[in-house]
């Protein structure tokens, strides 16, 4: 799934000659602006997202690729936005050609583009998507599940029967760039998430060949005890601080108090 054509990004970012000091990956991170952070991202990457829904999405990130001008990207997240928010700007945009992803439901601006053959399309179970990509950071080719079989889903893969049960094979899903929203980052990389925002972010870090992260809040190192780090820094390449993050919703209900 990787767009092994497309030149390697450099993971030292903003750390080499002119930037501050590191010692290997154990170095200050943080860039001052997205558009830094985005500047290694070329046409025909393959991009995994956070967020589920729209919920952890790094919009300042999505935002930024845009306006990059990057083309031809394939996208792995959980969905491709909705109501014309999040990962549907990428959509709108035109810069996508292929989607892995584990739900599309109501977004009307996936279904449109699906139906008219602009983007193609590949839906995978939500466990397994997680499972794939975690596969993948782990250094783990392939590995057997019963999700999927006999549906759709099993079309062309290897199928083979464990202990009186059929099983299909999945292979690991592996990314060019992860882009991630974090609630705390320190200079190193070392984040925590928001409750549920977490969501697939960390998989998605430790396999991609460049993660960036957009964080709502930079501390300084040590202000996060090590027994509270989601994700360790090793799997962060850089960080932008982005202090005014937006937080769309797909729907809102209310009701009556009392």
């Amino acid at each position: 799934m990787t767009a092994s054509s497309t030149p390697a990004p450099s993971a030292s970012g903003p750390s080499g000659p002119s930037g501050p000091p590191g010692l290997g990956r154990h170095r200050h991170k943080v860039v001052s602006s997205v558009t830094e952070a985005l500047a290694d991202l070329r046409d025909g990457m393959t991009i995994m997202v956070g967020g589920f829904g729209l919920t952890g999405n790094a919009e300042a990130l999505i935002r930024g690729v845009v306006e990059r001008g990057v083309r031809d990207l394939t996208l792995v997240s959980n969905n491709a936005g909705n109501l014309g928010k999040g990962l549907a700007q990428w959509l709108h945009a035109g810069i996508i050609r292929k989607v892995v992803c584990s739900y599309i439901g109501n977004n009307d601006d996936l279904h449109t583009r699906m139906a008219s053959g602009e983007v193609k399309v590949e839906i995978t179970p939500q466990g397994t998507l997680a499972e794939r990509m975690r596969a993948a950071g782990a250094g783990i080719p392939a590995f057997f599940t019963p999700t999927g079989v006999g549906t759709v889903i099993a079309e062309g893969k290897e199928v083979r029967e464990f202990d009186g049960r059929t099983y299909l094979m999945e292979r690991a899903l592996s990314a060019d760039v992860a882009l991630i929203r974090a609630r705390k980052a320190d200079q190193f990389g070392n984040l925590r998430f928001w409750r549920t925002a977490r969501n697939f972010s960390p998989v998605m870090a430790t396999e991609a060949r460049l993660t960036i992260v957009g964080a709502d809040e930079l501390v300084d190192n040590g202000a996060i005890d090590p027994d509270d780090v989601h994700l360790p820094g090793i799997y962060v390449h850089r960080i932008v601080h982005v202090a005014e993050h937006e937080n769309p919703f797909e729907y809102r209900t209310t009701r009556k108090r009392g």
